[in-house]
């Protein structure tokens, strides 16, 4: 079974039976759903939705089923075709649209894909809302549009050139800075629709680009998640070029990873960290981050003289927090940059235009700027469970074992130590509890990560 139905959307394997996978039969119910959730939340007589794309295999027939889902419901389509995640998040308030749906399954393989949905802010769903259109979808209860009440496809082209220049309007993005430091990057954009958007962003800021897996056809080189194990060619090309560091997208262009001039990664969660010691040191404020994110973030915020807070896991979870908090900056440690100035979503060509930004005017290496910010290390895992196994009692456990530590219950539970820290969390789609463990070196980290699985073994047994 790869179908999986969350608050955030709908995400699947393409092909098989439906309900099993995302078929066109889902594909068109969820749509229906999310159509149907619009029409009922809102006042006006005629809705228009933004509609976009990675590059993905499947995308162009996922793509044509949803919007012609849509105009079947009676709703007006901006089709926005290959896009990225922030562009379409961008495109919603600037086509003053009644919502959104990205067709991305993000980091999976290429044989998944996946509706993720907007509202009229173009901004994730919230809990409540999500709940709403899952309902919808088990009810299976629609009310098409007559013949003569039917919607239009409008087709819009250069959205990214539009995403791009909002990125050039932003104060603490300095295009002249850029163009001075005379950078040379290598950019691995998994052959989905950042090798559009990245380098055509890089050209507006005078950098020398050199394009690795940039053509948009969905057939990804390698996994398309940007982690150190699956970036071995960017990072000979890196150090064969002698360029001063390489960028890595995901296939929908909302996670940033760098890479050193030395073919080493900068590390995913320090994306965030660089981009908001320089926001930080312009803008002094708050930031917000995941429970699952690196305690870099929060040393940085405090050398700034700011707040740091941690939201439950979740892009919309951030967001929350961050407009509570009334952060300057903030994302998840997966690379994921929001920046409320922008708008709120992650980002990556924000990331690029602020981490640009902020090391031509340092004027160092991508090395030496790494080596400014505390060195932590992660360990992630996992420990497989049985189905009649209580996991929400497991994790009580592990509270009241830890109770004299500081402890965060928001999203399964978190132990803060004075020198690293453990986040358990447990999964809503199968019985395993996920492990999450920083220290300040690997061995640390690890060591940490196995005594948590002990003692979780222990307390089942």
């Amino acid at each position: 079974m790869s179908l999986i139905k969350s608050i955030s959307g709908i995400r699947g394997t393409i092909g098989g039976k439906p309900g099993d996978n995302l078929t066109p039969i889902d594909t068109v119910k969820f749509a229906a759903a999310y159509g149907t959730w619009l029409k009922n939340t809102s006042e006006d007589k005629k809705l228009t939705v933004v509609v976009g794309r990675d590059a993905r295999i499947s995308g162009k027939m996922v793509q044509d089923l949803t919007m012609n889902t849509l105009t079947g419901l009676g709703i007006n389509v901006i089709d926005i075709d290959l896009s990225t995640t922030p562009t379409v998040e961008v495109a919603v308030p600037l086509e003053k649209a009644d919502g959104g749906i990205i067709l991305t399954a993000s980091h999976n393989p290429k044989q998944w894909n996946a509706l993720k949905l907007l509202n009229n802010k173009g901004e994730f769903l919230n809990g409540a809302d999500g709940a709403k259109i899952l309902e919808l979808v088990e009810a299976d209860n629609f009310n098409f549009a007559d013949v003569d009440s039917l919607g239009a496809i409008t087709r819009k082209e250069g959205y990214i050139d539009k995403h791009i220049e909002e990125v050039l309007k932003l104060k603490l993005v300095d295009a002249e800075k850029i163009k001075k430091a005379n950078f040379k990057v290598v950019v691995d954009a998994v052959n989905s629709t950042g090798g559009i958007a990245i380098p055509a962003l890089l050209k507006k800021f005078g950098v020398e680009v050199i394009e690795l897996y940039c053509e948009p056809n969905g057939h990804f080189p390698h996994n398309p998640e940007p982690l150190k194990e699956h970036l071995t060619d960017i990072s000979n090309l890196v150090k064969k070029e002698k360029a001063d560091l390489g960028i890595v997208v995901d296939p929908d262009v909302d996670r940033l990873a760098i890479v050193d001039e030395n073919g080493e990664m900068f590390g995913e969660e320090y994306t965030l960290v660089a981009c908001a010691d320089y926001v930080l040191s312009k803008t002094p404020g708050n930031t917000v981050s995941n429970l699952s994110s690196s305690r870099a973030l929060s040393d940085v915020t405090k050398k700034h003289g700011g707040s740091y807070k941690a939201s439950a896991v979740g892009e919309v979870n951030v967001v929350q927090l961050m407009k509570k908090e009334n952060a300057v900056i903030g994302g998840e440690g997966n690379g994921g940059i929001i920046y409320p100035d922008a708008h709120y979503g992650r980002d990556s060509l924000v990331g690029v235009g602020l981490f640009l930004t902020h090391l031509a005017e340092k004027n160092i290496s991508v090395s030496a700027l790494r080596k400014e910010y505390p060195a932590y290390f992660m360990s992630k895992n996992k420990i497989q469970l049985t189905p009649e196994i209580d996991v929400d009692n497991i994790l009580k456990k592990m509270e009241e074992k830890y109770s004299k530590e500081q402890i965060s219950t928001v999203d399964g539970v978190k132990i803060d130590f004075p020198e690293n820290w453990v986040h358990l969390r447990k999964s809503n789609t199968e019985p395993i509890i996920r492990i999450y463990t920083e220290a300040k070196s690997q061995e640390k980290a690890d060591q940490l990560a196995e005594n948590m699985i002990k003692e979780i073994k222990a307390v089942i047994a």
